[in-house]
């Protein structure tokens, strides 16, 4: 790799596996990481996408990288539901079973419905929550219990409505769980803002609010944030790399190194902007130290709202 000095370097193809389809927001990662290693000239070997979708992007983990320990070539494409699939129960391993390398980009949850739909505002939402919440039907990807089932939780408790009274449809990939409420099968989506872009130029659907601290930039600085509306909820889904069990410390530094040249490209720049991404470039101590702290607030969060495995709770 140009200008990057370490000890490790990869002598094979390099692997980045996806847990969602082609298209979905894992998947749109790793493509787009990729890319700006090629474009910026950052990798000698070939870089080859992976995709492993199924079980809430839990495959990915179980059926390719578990089968590659040690092995500083594959790496996965990761995000929070490695720590709330296992404090829910759905899961036996958690982030601590793998190597963190970098996080890259976080992506807030965007709530959209049919554009034919009833429910015009955020406010719409809220009170169907509150005085009828069995009769929403939510479609989301790509777990429960994930940043977007824990933002609708929250909407759900601020309403005055039980958190498990809405019926939940869960997707491998957050396009179909947008395909869903185009079709008339689910009243709203909560999934990753970049992807409803496609549906919402079309006109097929509209937006209540989004789960971001301030509104985003690009095609959607005309949706409204959810504190905007006076509704606290602000989280996000983060997405890094991760490696398989037992790569060593130079496989880590080589990585990191590389993933940092790639955030700094003019294409993952266009793409942050495109995809109204939000930059969150971490590694070595302040990744570990994040995700320790982040897997906490993640318990309290989710015993709050009852969404806790019995396991983790006692």
């Amino acid at each position: 790799m140009n200008g990057v000095g370490h000890v490790w370097k990869p002598d094979r193809p390099l692997r980045i596996v996806a847990g969602t389809p082609p298209g979905g927001g894992l998947d749109r990662v790793a493509r787009a990481i990729a890319k700006a290693f090629t474009q910026g000239s950052l990798i000698d070997v070939p870089i080859e996408i992976v995709n492993i979708p199924g079980g809430g992007a839990r495959r990915a983990w179980t059926h390719y990288i578990d089968n590659h320990p040690g092995d500083g070539h594959v790496v996965g494409v990761s995000s929070p539901n490695l720590t709330t699939d296992y404090l829910i129960g759905a899961a036996s391993f958690e982030h601590s079973k793998y190597i963190p390398i970098a996080m890259l980009v976080t992506e807030y949850i965007a709530f959209a419905v049919r554009s034919d739909s009833a429910m015009k505002m955020g406010a719409d939402l809220l009170f169907r929550l509150d005085q009828e919440p069995s009769s929403v039907t939510v479609a989301l990807a790509t777990a429960r219990g994930n940043p977007n089932h824990i933002a609708l939780a929250k909407l759900t408790r601020q309403s005055g409505g039980d958190v498990n009274a809405p019926v939940i449809r869960v997707f491998d990939t957050a396009l179909d769980a947008v395909a869903d409420i185009v079709a008339g099968r689910a009243d709203v989506c909560a999934v990753t803002a970049a992807s409803v872009l496609t549906e919402l130029e079309a006109g097929r659907i509209r937006l209540l609010g989004i789960s971001a601290p301030q509104r985003l930039s690009g095609p959607l600085a005309g949706a409204p944030t959810w504190k905007e509306q006076s509704v606290d909820c602000s989280i996000g889904a983060w997405r890094g790399i991760t490696g398989a069990a037992g790569i060593k410390p130079e496989q880590v530094a080589y990585w990191a190194s590389a993933l940092e040249a790639a955030t700094q490209q003019p294409f993952w720049r266009e793409e942050l902007s495109r995809l109204s991404w939000s930059p969150m470039f971490q590694a070595g101590t302040a990744l570990r130290e994040y995700l320790d702290q982040e897997r906490a607030e993640f318990v309290v969060t989710l015993g709050e709202l009852g969404l806790l495995g019995s396991s983790v709770a006692a």
